[in-house]
This record gives C-alpha cells, structure tokens and sequence, in this order.
C-alpha cells in the first residue's frame, strides 16, 4: 500500500477526544503538521503522544477557546505555524434544560466557542488558503441544527449558525480552490455527554441505530471530501438525511 505524501498541515479544535481525536488520527498519514487545539492537557498529551511519528510535527495548545485570549493564541498561531491547508471547526459543548432557567454564562460561552471561535480562525486561515489556491475547512454543526431542539435551545440555534455560514462560505471560496463541508453528526459516542451542562439529560431512550462511533462519522467525512460530487453538507446516512428531509417539509408547510 502507497504511504501517502505528507503535504498538509492541519489545525484541529477539540482534539483531545471523540471526533477531534478522530479526525488527528485519521489525517496524521498526510500532514507534515499538526496544530491540536483542546482544553484539558493530559488528554491533549495523550493524543499527541498516539500522533508521534517520523516526519510530523506536532504543536498543541491547551485553551479555552470560549475566551478572547484563547482564540487570539491560535489566530496566532495559524499566522506562525501556517499556512494552514485543513482547518477543523471541531470544538464544542452542550447544556440541558429550559432556557429561562438557565446559566447565561453557559450559553454565552457556548456561542462564542460555536461561533464566535470558528468565524475568527476561519478569516485568519482563508486568506492563506486563498494565496496557496487550496484549502479545506470542515465546521461541525449536528444533526440537530435542522431542528428545533426542546431544552438545547441555544446548542441547536448556534449549530445552526455554523450550517448556514458554511453553506454561504462555500459559495463564496469555490472559485480560490477551497472546500467547505458542515458535518452534521448524529448521536456520537464521545464524553460529549458526561459533562455538567448535560447532567439532566438521559439519552437512553435514542435509538441504537442514531449512535456512532467518532471513527466513522470521521471516515465519512473525508470520504466526502474526497468525491468531486460531495456538497457541502455531510450526514451521516439515508436515515439521517430522511429525518432533516422530513424537518425542512414541515418547517416549509408552516409557511404554507
């Protein structure tokens, strides 16, 4: 098997673990260097430490990206590491339970990390990709943000943000060479789910046919970046895909 050319250099957000992880481990075979962006060191430097091998190198920052300090560091480092070919919009949280009730200092910090984060590294890293005339930039949004979702309102509103931006983004950068995908993950198997905003949530009652793997959900994604005919939006699968279908028919018959 054909080892391939290591030409990339890739900056990943949340990398620490699930799909992050993923997504450093599945593109280490092609990147000359990686910028791994997560909050907590020791899982940070787990990952770094599975990653080593001749011929990459490796830089990780561990940040709160939900803070101006934190993104100015990477914007920062985007400037002196780059230029960056792969960008992975990748970091992100949830909370559980009715808005009026809710920390607002929580849901803040979530849109600026949703948000706020991912639109600053995306305007530092597209004028380099757009000098290189390539460039990928994945932003991971959620199933859930073709949905209204009961108790998770702010996560599914700024998930629904980053669908939106990434599908105008494309629009606008297709001409310099650069692609765009929105990942839309279903369900995932990750410690997404055991943090405190998520306490109050009980997701036994998901269907086991919604749940997958980081590894999959990852290998999907770049399997869309690999076919000329994949748009912009990434699903999972058909059930997935039938289940937005569905929620943008009854959103339209609303209008109706």
């Amino acid at each position: 098997m054909t080892t391939p050319s290591r030409t990339e250099i890739a900056l990943i957000t949340g990398a620490s673990a699930g799909i992050g992880r993923a997504f450093a481990l599945q593109l280490a075979p092609r990147c000359k260097d990686m910028i791994l962006v997560g909050r907590d060191p020791a899982k940070l430097a787990k990952v770094v430490a599975e990653l080593e091998s001749p011929g990459l190198t490796i830089t990780s920052f561990a940040l709160d990206l939900t803070v101006t300090e934190g993104v100015t560091r990477v914007m920062e480092a985007i400037r002196q590491k780059g230029p960056v070919t792969i960008l992975i919009n990748n970091a992100g949280f949830a909370s559980f339970g009715k808005f009026a009730e809710s920390d607002l200092d929580i849901e803040m910090a979530m849109v600026n990390l949703h948000c706020n984060a991912s639109l600053a590294l995306c305007r530092t890293a597209l004028p380099y990709m757009k000098n290189e005339g390539r460039g990928v930039v994945i932003n991971v949004s959620s199933l859930g943000s073709f949905f209204p979702l009961k108790y998770s309102a702010v996560y599914g509103a700024s998930k629904t943000f980053l669908t939106m931006f990434s599908q105008a983004l494309q629009l606008e950068v297709q001409a310099d060479g650069i692609r765009v995908q929105c990942l839309c993950p279903s369900y995932t198997h990750s410690d997404f789910g055991d943090r405190e905003p998520m306490a109050k949530a009980d997701v036994t009652k998901v269907p086991d046919e919604l749940w997958w793997t980081a590894e999959d959900i990852v290998a999907v994604s770049l399997a869309q970046l690999e076919s000329e005919s994949g748009g912009v939006l990434c699903l999972p699968d058909e059930s997935s895909r039938k289940l937005v279908q569905q929620a943008l028919s009854a959103q339209a018959a609303e209008f109706a």
